[in-house]
C-alpha cells in the first residue's frame, strides 16, 4: 500500500506531500491545476519514462517519493532486499525517483542508488495505474489477449508455457531443414572444408600447452653449454672444489667451520646460533643435490633439438591457419565438429529432422488446443463477470461477449501448424485471436468495443473490466487517472459506487472530475493552483468535511458560491455515505494466478 507520496518541481507543482490510506481516496482540482502530475509522479514511481518537460520551469530537477508499506517476506520487501534496500524505522520503504531538467534520472530505493527497472519490479508488487491511455491499449487485439489469459491465470499460462518451449524447439528444427534442403551445396562445400581442417589437425596430433612446452624445451637444448657452465659454477659455490681444496671450501664448508666455532664456544648466545646454521646448511644441501641432478641431466642432444624443431614446424602450420596457439587450435577443431554434425545433407540425416519437425509438430498441436480450450472457458466467466459489472455501471441491458477464435495461416504461413483439421498460425501466444465485443442492448449485434460503444460506454466497459481484473489481482493499490471521462449523471453515481466497493479490498487513488465519484470517496486531496503573475504554483490538501461541500458544489459546474450548488453537494455526500454503509461488500473467486 502506498501510505504517503511528495512532490516537487513536477509540473506546475512546486512542492506537495499527499498522505494516503486504505480505502478510497480521490484527487479533485481545477482544469490545469496539475492533478494529473499526481498521475504521473505515480508513473515515475513506477518505473515509467522520464521526460525533461515534466521538471517545472526554473527548476534544476524534480523528485518524486512514495512510502510503501511492504510487510517483511513480502515480494516487495524481497525486491528491496536483494539490491540492498534498508526499510524505515516504521517498517516502510522508501522509494525516490529524480528526474534532471537535462532528462536524466536516478532511482533510489531504500536508500540505495538502484537501475530504474528495480522500481519497475516494485510496482508490479504494489501499485496498478490505470488511464486512459491504458484503455486505447485494451482496445488491441493483442492486449484483450493478454487480458483473458491474466484472468484465466494458471488454466492458460501452464499449457502456454509448454506450447512455448515446444514451438521454440519446432521452429528451430523446421529452420535448419530448411537450410540443409535449400544450402545442400554451399552447406556440403562447408562440410569439406571442416573435414580437410580437422583431418591436418588430427594428422599432427597436438596436446594442449605443447607449443609453449617445446619453446623452454628448444631453448635449453640449443644453450646447453651456457647452462652447464652456469650450473657448475652455481655448484662450486655452493659445495665447494670438486678435489676438496681447503682453500676453496663453498659455501657449506664456511658454513660447517661457522657451526663448529659456535658450538664450541663458551658463551651460551654463540651456542644459541649453531642450529639456525644448521639449518641453513641443510637448504644449502638440497640445492647442491638439485644443482648436481639438473646437471646430469644436462646434455647437448643435436638429434633431441632436431626433433623439437621439427615439432615446432608441424605445430607452427597450424597456428598459421587455425589459431594464434595451439589451445586455440584445439578450440577450433572441437567447433568444427560441432559445427559439421550440424551440415550433413544426406537423405538420412534430412528425413530424421523431417521426422523429428512432425513429431514436434503434433505435440505443438496438442498445447495449442489446450490454450484454446482453456481460452474458450474463460472467456465465457470474462463475460459473464464484465456484463454483471456493467449492469451496476448504468448499462443493464448491455452484454459483453469475449470471442476466441482460430487464426487462419496465410499461404507459404512459415508457422502454418495443422490443428485438428485446420492450418492455423502458431505465433508465440497460441493459433487464437480474441476479441471484446458489446451487444448494447437485446437485439443489436455483437461489436468490437470501439466500434460498438459510446465515448462513456468504452469508459464504463473499460472500468468494468478492470474491476473484474482487480478482484483477483495480488497488487493492493489501484490508480485510475480519469477513467470515468464521458460519463455522467446517473452512471456517474454508479461509477462512483463500483469504486467505493473496489475500495473495500484495495486501495483505491481516482483523479476524476465528477462530483458524484469524488462524493464516495473515503478522503478528499484537491490540487490548488495560485499565481503571482510570473509563476504559476499548485498544491495538494486534504480536504475536511466542510471543505468537500465547498470543492463538489465547485465541480456542480461552478456552483460554489450558491447555496443551491451546496445543497446538492450535501445531497450526493449524505447518499453517497448511505450507500457505502448498506452496501455488500463485492468479492469475486479470482483463479489461481501463475
Amino acid at each position: 500500500m502506498l501510505a504517503e507520496m511528495r512532490i516537487k518541481g513536477l509540473g506546475v507543482i512546486d512542492e506537495a506531500t499527499l498522505e494516503l490510506d486504505s480505502g478510497f481516496t480521490v484527487v479533485t482540482g481545477e482544469t490545469g491545476a496539475g492533478k494529473t502530475m499526481v498521475v504521473t509522479g505515480l508513473h515515475l514511481l513506477g518505473g515509467g519514462r522520464a521526460e525533461a518537460s515534466r521538471v517545472r520551469t526554473g527548476a534544476d530537477k524534480a523528485v518524486v517519493e512514495g512510502r510503501f508499506h511492504a510487510p517483511a517476506g513480502s515480494p516487495a520487501a524481497k525486491v528491496a532486499d536483494e539490491v540492498g534496500g534498508e526499510p524505515d524505522d516504521d517498517g516502510t520503504v522508501i522509494a525516490v525517483r529524480t528526474v534532471g531538467s537535462d532528462g536524466r534520472s536516478r532511482a533510489h530505493l531504500g536508500g540505495r542508488s538502484v537501475p530504474v527497472g528495480v522500481l519497475s519490479e516494485l510496482s508490479e508488487q504494489l501499485l496498478a495505474v490505470h488511464g486512459q491511455n491504458d484503455q486505447l491499449r485494451l482496445l488491441r487485439p493483442t492486449e484483450q489477449r493478454a487480458v483473458l489469459d491474466r484472468f484465466a491465470g494458471d488454466d492458460v499460462s501452464e499449457p502456454l508455457g509448454q506450447y512455448q518451449r515446444i514451438r521454440e524447439e519446432w521452429l528451430r528444427v523446421a529452420a535448419e531443414l530448411t537450410e540443409r534442403t535449400e544450402r545442400s551445396r554451399e552447406l556440403a562445400r562447408e562440410a569439406d572444408l571442416l573435414r580437410h581442417g580437422l583431418g591436418e589437425i588430427d594428422a599432427v596430433d597436438p596436446k594442449p600447452g605443447e607449443d609453449n612446452e617445446l619453446h623452454d624445451e628448444a631453448r635449453r637444448l640449443a644453450d646447453a653449454d651456457q647452462l652447464r657452465e652456469a650450473a657448475q659454477g652455481a655448484q662450486y659455490a655452493v659445495s665447494g672444489a670438486v678435489d676438496g681444496d681447503p682453500d676453496n671450501p663453498g659455501a657449506l664448508g664456511l658454513i660447517s667451520e661457522a657451526r663448529r666455532r659456535l658450538s664450541t664456544s663458551e658463551d651460551p648466545k654463540l651456542r644459541e646460533m649453531e642450529p639456525r646454521l644448521a639449518e641453513a646448511a641443510t637448504l644449502l644441501a638440497d640445492v647442491g643435490a638439485e644443482i648436481s641432478g639438473y646437471l646430469d641431466h644436462l646434455e647437448a642432444d643435436p638429434g633431441r633439438l632436431e626433433q623439437v624443431l621439427q615439432r615446432q614446424a608441424e605445430l607452427k602450420a597450424l597456428t598459421r591457419k587455425y589459431a594464434a596457439d595451439i589451445d586455440g587450435v584445439i578450440e577450433w577443431a572441437t567447433q568444427a565438429r560441432e559445427r559439421l554434425n550440424g551440415l550433413d545433407t544426406s537423405e538420412e540425416a534430412l528425413a530424421e529432422l523431417a521426422s523429428r519437425r512432425d513429431s514436434l509438430a503434433v505435440e505443438l498441436a496438442a498445447y495449442a488446443q489446450q490454450v484454446t480450450e482453456a481460452r474458450l472457458e474463460a472467456a465465457l466467466e470474462l463475460g459473464k463477470a464484465v456484463t454483471e459489472e456493467l449492469d451496476g455501471l448504468a448499462m443493464p441491458h448491455a452484454t459483453v461477449e469475449v470471442a476466441v477464435r482460430p487464426r487462419p495461416a496465410e499461404p507459404n504461413d512459415p508457422h502454418a501448424l495443422l490443428v485438428g483439421k485446420q492450418q492455423l498460425h502458431a505465433g508465440n501466444s497460441g493459433v487464437d485471436d480474441v476479441e471484446l465485443r458489446l451487444i448494447s442492448h437485446p437485439g443489436a449485434p455483437a461489436l468490437p468495443v470501439h466500434k460498438g460503444a459510446s465515448g462513456g460506454e468504452l469508459s464504463r466497459v473499460m472500468l468494468a473490466l478492470e474491476v473484474v481484473l482487480s478482484h483477483s489481482d495480488p497488487v493492493p493499490t489501484l490508480v485510475f487517472d480519469e477513467v470515468d471521462a464521458g460519463v455522467g449523471g446517473r452512471a456517474a453515481v454508479e461509477v462512483g459506487r463500483r469504486l467505493a466497493r473496489l475500495a473495500r479490498s484495495h486501495q483505491v487513488i481516482v483523479v476524476t472530475h465528477l462530483p458524484q465519484v469524488a462524493a464516495f470517496a473515503d478522503r478528499h486531496l484537491v490540487v490548488d493552483k495560485s499565481a503571482d503573475g510570473t509563476f504559476t504554483r499548485s498544491a495538494v490538501r486534504k480536504l475536511s468535511e466542510s471543505d468537500r461541500v465547498i470543492e463538489l458544489a465547485r465541480m456542480l459546474a461552478g456552483m460554489d458560491s450558491t447555496d443551491t450548488g451546496r445543497a446538492h453537494a450535501e445531497e450526493l455526500l449524505a447518499a453517497a455515505k448511505a450507500d457505502k454503509e448498506t452496501a455488500p461488500v463485492v468479492r469475486r473467486k479470482g483463479k489461481k494466478k501463475s
